[in-house]
């Protein structure tokens, strides 16, 4: 089990077609990245032991001292056997949160908008946090960003489980949600613990963050997203889709099996899905280059004032080395002690991890093709990135 816990975005069986697909052997289906070096050999044999472990493909990019390196391993299809390229879009999920975070942070330092980290969410939403316990007056905006609110998670819902997963995903995946429909999702249940007596990661959290920002500017958060994001920092391959079903090219497919936890479950292709059902919590799409260059530009400052920057990476303690900051997570490798901050993602077909060290000189980003497989293998391949 790997100690960086792998937060869920939604967990959406989407089925392109409903049609099942044959894994083969993907050591041997694509070379490794031509622009492999040897001082990456142990990130590299991290990668090929994903693959060897079920995962059909895994795409990374590690930046460090203004030099750039690629690894495959695996395929991107396979029904083609087309290798994994270092363009390929795929879904961040829940790496969409640092970018909603980084708004927020950022409309806080902006006095026009007249808005405080530290504001009620019932100020800017009122009315809509209520029921069940559940009181928008006593939750903050810092809360929703470090899930310290209490709101239950609306993807833990039965009846949105039952809409949104399994069989039923045939009749509902183009159906995607509303905002308003996933807050009153998590509503209808009593909330985990009283605002800061607790942390628990919760989905509801950031599409109310969404939200607030909606409300805050009179603009969407995707249209904010991209003026104070991905514009300036020239994130060519970063889009928030919205209700789009579909992934921009060049991307490979995305593959499940179906959340069934068995070897020899049949896998599936699931790339197309309406993502208005993650939000704000996880609907961008985005490409290992474009990943780093935001993280970067994050941890270095570019994008947050000084007073902002303090607040987002000041962390709530989760114990074994782990901090939950705003929208962002660090977590102290056991293997070296070398600090990295980042996120991590599951969405359907795709686990993502980025992680860099808190200068963000050193900075790698990480994606399968896949919604399974074992996260230690993951883990191990950070470790041999910062840690040999």
């Amino acid at each position: 089990m790997t100690t960086y816990a792998l937060p869920r975005t939604l967990i959406v069986l989407a089925l392109a077609g409903a049609v099942a697909v044959t894994v083969t052997a993907p050591a041997s289906a694509a070379p490794r990245a031509t622009s492999y070096h040897s001082t990456h050999s142990a990130t590299q044999d991290a990668l090929d032991a994903i693959t060897r472990g079920g995962t059909p493909g895994v795409l990374a990019r590690a930046d460090r001292a203004g030099e750039a390196w690629h690894g495959t391993s695996g395929v991107a299809n396979l029904r083609t056997g087309r290798p994994r390229l270092p363009r390929d879009r795929f879904r961040v999920g829940s790496l969409t949160k640092p970018f909603i975070a980084t708004v927020v942070l950022q409309l806080t330092a902006e006095p026009v908008y007249g808005l405080s980290i530290d504001d009620t969410v019932d100020k800017w939403l009122p009315g809509l946090v209520r029921g069940n316990g559940n009181d928008g007056r006593r939750i903050t905006i810092r809360q929703l960003l470090q899930h310290t609110s209490g709101l239950y998670d609306y993807i833990d819902d039965d009846e949105f489980r039952a809409k949104f997963t399994g069989t039923e995903f045939f009749s509902h995946r183009y159906d995607g949600a509303t905002p308003e429909e996933l807050v009153r999702t998590g509503l209808a249940h009593e909330p985990l613990f009283d605002p800061s007596e607790g942390w628990s990661y919760s989905n509801t959290n950031y599409i109310l963050a969404g939200m607030v920002i909606e409300k805050v500017t009179g603009n969407s958060y995707a249209s904010e997203v991209e003026r104070r994001i991905i514009r300036p920092l020239g994130l060519r391959g970063t889009t928030v889709p919205g209700t789009s079903a579909s992934v921009p090219g060049p991307h490979g497919r995305h593959y499940s099996k179906l959340y069934v936890d068995s070897p020899a479950a049949r896998v599936y292709d699931v790339t197309d899905f309406d993502p208005s059902v993650s939000g704000a919590s996880g609907e961008i799409i985005s490409t290992t280059r474009d990943l780093n260059v935001f993280t970067r530009a994050l941890l270095r400052g570019k994008l947050l004032p000084s007073t902002q920057q303090r607040e987002m990476f000041t962390g709530h303690d989760l114990g074994d080395g782990r901090s939950y900051g705003l929208g962002i997570r660090s977590q102290t490798l056991k293997a070296c002690g070398v600090k990295v901050w980042g996120h991590s993602s599951e969405i359907p077909g795709s686990l993502t991890r980025t992680a860099a060290t808190a200068d963000g000189e050193h900075v790698i980003t990480l994606n399968r093709n896949s919604d399974w497989g074992d996260q230690a293998l993951e883990q191990a391949a950070v470790e041999a990135e910062f840690c040999r």
